[in-house]
């Protein structure tokens, strides 16, 4: 097995300027700069297994931040996590006495790991609290709920990024480069796909449409629909699609599998997936000169990726520790996300666009 090589972020975050659309930089801010030497303060708010079993252990590994404290509903979690991380009283809050967070100099980001409806209202009172925000993806249930999110962090001056881990992760970024750059001249292909097999309890959050916005397109399309746009640097215009579900007493509420084609403004069109009933992760692409891909392309675990000329041969990294080293460097040095929160609206436009396709069995505008 690969090791993680997290000493290698240097070369990718400055491989991250590759990229005209995907990755590039926003104008500076005017937000607080804390000092060039101070760790900063990330406090999670939502103990569940992307936190657990994800960005706690990735912020283990990271240079740049730490974690500081937690925000849980939950005594026995919240007394679990002060001891396992060594956490102060003080830094440990209810979602009740959240907003008392500002008056905490220990922390200095937020970090929103909770059920997608609740992405807005804690992104929002964290941003009035003065605190900078990463909101785990799926960014909202709707466009609407993400242009509110970005107009409260505007109007609060403070940072916004989006929890899009594999525009940190080395072979996504090749991907993007040689789709971009045209490195085996202009793609002709794209087919994407992502899903598994969502089975155990019907009563978690991810089921019940109030909760989640959707389903499997919400929580594994997002990454297809990102494949596509970052492989070619452009945004889609319009997007037909229909689903299929073989487990309607399961997926009561949300889809289960959703196909699409994405339409972009050459006419060209990129085929994706997204499937709570297929153990899916992959994005082929073929070109006028070649081909690429990922094969695994979007797991928390190694990436591999592939070319014409061979494998992409890249090192593995912790991603999540990538993203949010490089946060900390936004609000450090008062600049944009690669992932702003316009990355994430941008994704819900398509998405909201899919469901109306799926109402009405036409092609429909992504507007």
């Amino acid at each position: 097995m690969k090791k993680f090589n997290s000493w290698s972020r240097r070369d990718f975050l400055r491989a991250g300027t590759i990229g005209a659309g995907a990755l590039a930089f926003g104008n500076s801010l005017s937000a607080f700069r804390p000092a060039a030497n101070k760790k900063l303060g990330i406090a999670l708010v939502g103990l569940g297994y992307y936190s657990y079993g994800q960005l706690a252990p990735a912020l283990q590994h990271t240079k740049n931040c730490y974690l500081a404290g937690v925000v849980t509903g939950h005594p026995a979690k919240a007394a679990a996590w002060k001891k396992q991380y060594n956490l102060a009283d003080k830094n440990i809050y209810n979602y009740e006495n959240f907003d008392q967070v500002k008056d905490n100099p220990d922390i200095d980001i937020i970090y929103v790991v909770l059920p997608v409806s609740m992405h807005k209202e804690f992104t929002i009172r964290a941003a009035r609290a003065g605190k900078h925000v990463i909101c785990e993806k799926p960014m909202a249930l709707n466009a609407k709920e993400c242009e509110e999110m970005i107009t409260a962090c505007k109007k609060a001056d403070r940072l916004l990024s989006i929890g899009y881990r594999l525009h940190f992760e080395p072979h996504n970024l090749e991907v993007m480069r040689l789709g971009q750059q045209h490195i085996y001249g202009k793609v002709t292909s794209i087919d994407t796909g992502n899903g598994f097999n969502f089975q155990g309890n019907t009563d978690s959050w991810r089921l019940k449409k109030a909760m989640s916005g959707g389903g499997a397109l919400m929580d594994m399309g997002i990454y297809s629909i990102q494949g596509s746009r970052y492989t070619l640097g452009q945004e889609p215009v319009a997007v037909k699609a229909r689903q299929e579900k073989t487990r309607p007493d399961f997926f009561r509420e949300v889809d289960e599998t959703i196909f699409w084609e994405l339409e972009f403004p050459s006419g060209f069109i990129a085929t994706g997936k997204s499937s709570y009933n297929n153990n899916w992760g992959y994005l082929h692409v073929e070109a006028e000169r070649g081909k690429f891909g990922l094969e695994p392309a979007y797991g928390y675990g190694e990436i591999e990726g592939y070319t014409s000329a061979g494998p992409m041969n890249l090192p593995q990294v912790i991603h999540q520790a990538l993203q949010m080293d490089d946060f900390a460097e936004c609000v450090r040095h008062n600049r944009q996300s690669r992932v702003p929160g316009e990355e994430g609206l941008k994704d819900m436009k398509i998405v909201d666009a899919i469901y109306r396709s799926l109402d009405s069995g036409e092609n429909v505008a992504i507007i």
